[in-house]
C-alpha cells in the first residue's frame, strides 16, 4: 500500500519526467515520437522510482528505452534541477516499457478478427501464459 507521501512524490516525478523525456526526444531529432510516463512507483524509503514509459510508435521503443537506461544520470540531474524546491533527493530511476496499450490492442484485434476466443474456445489453450 502506497502512503500519501509516496503518491505525492510519484506524481511530481511523473509530471516532470514526461516533460524532460519529451523535450529530450525532440531535441534528439525524434520529432514524430511521443513519449509519455504512464505510471511511477516509489519505494517506501523513497530511494528507487520505477518509471513506466509508453512510447509511440512502437518500432523504436526498445532502442529508446535502452537509451534512457544508459542516460539515467543525465535524466536524473535534469529532474533534480526541476524538482529542487520540492524534493531533497531524487530517487534512483529504473525505466520500464509500459505495454498495456499493446495488450489492449491485441485483445481488441482478437475480438474483431477471426481469432475470437469467445466464439472459438480452442484458442484459449493457445493463449494461456506460462
Amino acid at each position: 500500500m502506497e502512503t500519501q507521501r509516496q503518491k505525492k512524490i510519484a506524481g511530481i516525478i511523473q509530471k516532470d519526467m514526461a516533460e524532460v523525456l519529451q523535450r529530450a526526444a525532440t531535441d534528439g531529432g525524434l520529432r514524430g515520437t511521443l513519449i509519455s510516463v504512464s505510471k511511477v512507483y516509489v519505494t517506501t524509503d523513497l530511494s528507487i522510482a520505477k518509471v513506466y514509459v509508453s512510447i509511440f510508435p512502437n518500432d523504436k521503443a526498445k532502442e529508446l528505452l535502452e537509451g534512457m537506461k544508459s542516460n539515467e544520470p543525465l535524466i536524473k540531474h535534469e529532474l533534480a534541477q526541476r524538482t529542487k524546491d520540492q524534493l531533497r533527493r531524487v530517487p534512483h530511476l529504473n525505466f520500464y516499457l509500459d505495454d498495456s496499450l499493446d495488450y489492449m490492442d491485441g485483445i481488441e484485434k482478437s475480438l474483431k478478427g477471426d481469432e475470437n476466443p469467445i466464439e472459438n474456445r480452442d484458442l484459449l489453450a493457445k493463449r494461456k501464459k506460462s
